[in-house]
């Protein structure tokens, strides 16, 4: 799956950095790496090969992940790190404001996945063809466990349920015809209303890990609707003519479209001079809606007076 920021990667500890690509493990990991593998200690004849299968498991979940990476870079995004966690992996990317742009930076995940199914289901042929279940049984397990988890990973990451793979996907489809901040709005309705339905079947059927799974969709869904909320008022907002994002040229938008970081009241903070109304707070920086670059308050002003090319015509 693919996020832009998730709280938990300040939690977690590099493993290894390559093309400016960090990638990190949260601790969590470590703890349920340890319970998984201990716990199914008698399904190889040595619990070495438990550890191989966790770990290239999540050999198959860092594949993933590097696609999304790769794949916002080549449309011009921003992406520079890799977090793994129990349930999966994040990348941490940034694509261009644009449909096709987003759409690209998260097909690429599941692709890679498409394009190991032929090489695991290959192996598992090989073993039959070799009779490896009685001259290699550790082996003939292992390349069965990698291939039936890259299948499950392929299916359940295109599920249509927000925040995964495929519940994003469909709102960067519905973004060509509606508009962002609308299709993040159908989107995450609908992943908050199936994460409802997956947390009551996980609580019936006592797994704790789809639990887990089905807290994180709600959060995050719930995140995504007060989300959307932004985007279409903003999508409706005019654009100031004296404030300029310093970093994509971008005129601000008009109206309450700002929020206080700490009343969490929603302001405009040119028309208040940066300071929030309701608990004086000072606003000294400004994160840009369109390119989520932030910038001091007073270079914004500067950057509308020596851009006039960026300047709209017409007032908020």
């Amino acid at each position: 799956m693919s996020e832009r920021a998730p709280a938990f990667a300040n939690g977690s500890w590099r493993l290894f950095c390559v093309r400016g690509i960090d990638v990190r493990v949260h601790w969590t990991w470590l703890i349920v790496a340890y319970y998984d593998i201990s716990s199914r200690a008698g399904e190889y004849s040595s619990i070495v090969w438990n550890a191989a299968e966790y770990v290239s498991v999540f050999g198959i979940v860092l594949l993933h992940e590097f696609g999304h990476v790769l794949a916002c870079r080549q449309v011009g995004g921003k992406a520079d790190r890799i977090v793994l966690w129990p349930l999966g992996g994040v990348a941490l990317v940034q694509p261009p404001p644009r449909p096709g742009a987003f759409l690209w930076s998260l097909v690429a995940g599941p692709l890679v996945n498409v394009v190991l199914v032929p090489v695991t289901v290959g192996l598992v042929a090989v073993s039959q063809f070799a009779d490896w279940s009685n001259v290699a049984p550790n082996v003939a397990r292992f390349v069965f466990a990698l291939a039936v988890v890259n299948f499950i990973m392929l299916v359940f990451n295109l599920l249509p349920i927000y925040p995964l793979d495929g519940g994003q996907i469909l709102q960067t489809l519905l973004w060509f015809f509606i508009g962002r901040g609308r299709s993040l709005m159908i989107a995450t309705v609908l992943g908050f209303v199936l994460g409802s339905g997956l947390i009551i079947f996980a609580l019936a059927m006592q797994e704790w890990w789809l639990c887990v799974l089905a807290g994180f969709v709600l959060f995050r869904s719930f995140r995504g609707i007060q989300d959307s909320r932004v985007l279409v008022r903003l999508e409706s907002a005019l654009q100031r003519t004296d404030a300029v994002c310093p970093a994509c040229h971008r005129p601000a938008p008009g109206g309450e479209v700002w929020r206080c970081g700490f009343c969490r009241e929603w302001i405009d903070v040119f028309k208040t001079g940066a300071k929030c109304p309701c608990c004086n707070t000072n606003i000294d920086n400004l994160i840009c809606h369109a390119c989520g670059q932030r910038a001091p308050f007073s270079a914004w002003l500067v950057q509308a007076e020596s851009d006039p090319s960026a300047r709209p015509s017409g007032t908020p």
